[in-house]
Order: structure tokens, then C-alpha cells, then sequence
């Protein structure tokens, strides 16, 4: 009876040590699977939290933007308001405008009637009377331009 005892016990010592691996295997997994834990979640937290924050600073600078828009068209649209309020004056500014166009013709039309031609002038009434299609000269322009003047001016001398 002594060797079924001794096999028994080799084989109960075999399943026991093998327990006890087991047993410490688990052990060490649970005891430092904590620490693993933490270590995967810093790991995460230093890859994800410069883009976090980096997106967090876009949102606020989009944010700022946005309400700078705001303001702009909140104080456009009081512009165009004001705009609206001020129809009575832009009537006013249309008919001052229209009476002093009326005025200005009517003036022009005063000085046209004041001022008669000088029907005297030999030249003037055969230049009247005269149509040359010439080219475009600005030397030879001036110069009979002067030439006319000075007819004129002793035309007019010798009538005097």
C-alpha cells in the first residue's frame, strides 16, 4: 500500500504544484494589472490630449470669429435701419437737387440771351458757312487759330 500511496502523492504534489502556478500566475495578473490599466490609460491620455487641446483652441479662436460676425451684421442691419429712417432726407437732398438744376438752366439760359453773338465779324460769318473735313492737326489748329485772331483783330481795327 505504500506505492499507491507514493503515486498518489506524486500525482497529488504534481496537481498542486501545478495549482499553485496557476494560483501565482494569477496572482502576479491581478496584482499588476492595475498598474497596466493605468499605464494604457496615461498612454492614451498623452497621444489624445495635445490634438484634444488643440482642437479646443480652433473652437474658441472659431468662436471669437463667429461672434466678431455677429456684431457685424447686428450693426449692419441697424445700418440699414437707419437707412430706412432716413428716406425723408434723401427726398429732400432729390428735390434740392432738382431746384438747383433748374436754377442752373435757368441761369444759362439768362447769360445765352445777354451774351449775342458778334455778328460783325467777317470771319465768324464765312467760318459759319465754311465746313472742311480736315484731319486732326493740333499744330496746324493753333496756327489758324491765330491766323483768325489776328484777321479779326484788324478787320475790327480798320472798321474803327
Amino acid at each position: 500500500m505504500r506505492k499507491m500511496s507514493y503515486n498518489t502523492d506524486l500525482d497529488l504534489e504534481n496537481k498542486v504544484k501545478k495549482s499553485t502556478e496557476r494560483i501565482s500566475e494569477n496572482m502576479h495578473i491581478v496584482a499588476n494589472e492595475p498598474s497596466l490599466a493605468f499605464y494604457r490609460l496615461q498612454e492614451h491620455v498623452r497621444k489624445a490630449l495635445n490634438p484634444m487641446v488643440d482642437r479646443r483652441v480652433d473652437v474658441n479662436k472659431l468662436h471669437q470669429e463667429l461672434q466678431g460676425r455677429c456684431y457685424d451684421i447686428e450693426y449692419a442691419v441697424s445700418a440699414i435701419k437707419s437707412v430706412d429712417k432716413a428716406e425723408d432726407s434723401f427726398k429732400s437732398i432729390q428735390d434740392n437737387l432738382k431746384n438747383a438744376i433748374f436754377l442752373k438752366q435757368q441761369l444759362k439760359y439768362e447769360e445765352s440771351r445777354k451774351k449775342k453773338p458778334d455778328t460783325n465779324s467777317v470771319y465768324k460769318r464765312l467760318s459759319a458757312h465754311i465746313t472742311l473735313d480736315l484731319p486732326e492737326l493740333t499744330e496746324l489748329s493753333d496756327v489758324v487759330r491765330e491766323t483768325a485772331n489776328r484777321v479779326e483783330s484788324i478787320m475790327k481795327s480798320s472798321h474803327s
